[in-house]
């Protein structure tokens, strides 16, 4: 299906790999995709040489440049709106700071060095004092920027508070939420993609394995899509999307990429109709259908990946 397209744009976790280790058949097909790759990740702390380093290990062969993070997206809005040697207020990891810096901003700590704008990313050390500062900051008319409002974030222990839950707390000291927002589902981590490969966003396959950041901020950004069954969601949270979160096409794994497209219209086909059946019933009504054949496959295939369902996380 490659041949359809110019250029990918490649979610990390749960599609290229699950923590460390690859995703089955994920290294293989990508090195045969044979277009330009941009692996895009709303993660904000790392910055892209640690992920370029984890995507090496496993096999691929990037250099750091086809790395975007959700801080990097942060940085190219800005540069939309503020001078190049603005002092930005950065708040989370080191990926943010790194990535001010390497737009030509000045990072600074603290509300008083009169930042023109905050930058809001997660870190595991954020806070109480740093989320004031950026209440402080975006009071005195700074502009907001959130590098994604992913609510959650799994750990080994648990679910904790992502940075969307950060962005919640400054938000309550300053009564309304951030001015823009550069990570999936918004376009601007989408579109930054597609600029450093030099292609139109329409000519772009986006890759993901959620439907409410992945899929539908490719929908945002123009781009057509593929849902991998292969991380957080499987085929009947395809055919109970909402249609800015529909795939153009949904896959069992990343072998679709270097498979005939005839092979997956399908599965496009029989969905298009499940979300045909959906749209029509009146609003409020229980549509149950038992699923075709060929949704059902991939159900069991989800399903039985790894042993179990795989959970949801913040990516």
């Amino acid at each position: 299906m490659v041949d359809r397209y110019a250029a990918i744009v490649c979610d990390l976790d749960g599609v290229v790999y699950r923590g460390d280790p690859a995703v089955p058949f994920a290294v293989e097909s990508l090195r045969e995709a044979g277009i330009p790759i941009q692996f895009a990740t709303n993660n904000a702390s790392r910055p892209p040489s640690a992920v370029g380093d984890h995507l090496r290990r496993l096999g691929l062969e990037v250099d750091d440049s086809s790395v975007a993070t959700s801080s990097q997206a942060a940085a190219w809005v800005l540069s939309q709106h503020v001078e190049a040697g603005a002092r930005v207020l950065a708040i989370g990891g080191q990926g943010v700071a790194d990535a001010l810096t390497d737009a030509g901003f000045v990072p600074v700590s603290a509300a008083d060095e009169e930042p023109v704008a905050v930058v809001q990313g997660y870190g595991p050390a954020v806070t109480a004092t740093d989320l004031a500062q950026a209440a402080y900051a975006v009071e005195r008319g700074a502009l907001w920027l959130a590098t994604n409002t992913d609510h959650t974030l799994p750990t080994a222990s648990g679910y904790a508070p992502g940075n969307g839950a950060l962005v919640l707390a400054v938000g309550a000291a300053v009564g309304r939420g951030p001015d823009l927002v550069a990570g999936k589902p918004d376009e601007p981590l989408y579109l930054m993609c597609a600029e450093r490969l030099g292609v139109a966003p329409g000519e772009v396959l986006a890759i993901g394995d959620r439907l409410e950041t992945d899929i539908e901020g490719a929908h945002h950004a123009g781009m057509e899509s593929l849902l991998v069954l292969t991380g957080v969601h499987g085929i009947r949270d395809a055919v109970t999307a909402p249609p800015q979160a529909r795939p153009t096409w949904v896959a069992g794994d990343l072998r679709a990429l270097v498979a005939d497209v005839e092979s997956l219209e399908p599965i496009a086909s029989a969905l298009g109709e499940e979300w045909n059946a959906r749209d029509a019933a009146p609003t409020g009504s229980d549509v149950a259908r038992v699923l075709p054949e060929v949704l059902a496959f991939l159900e069991a295939r989800h399903v039985m990946s790894d042993g179990a369902p795989q959970r949801v996380r913040s990516e």
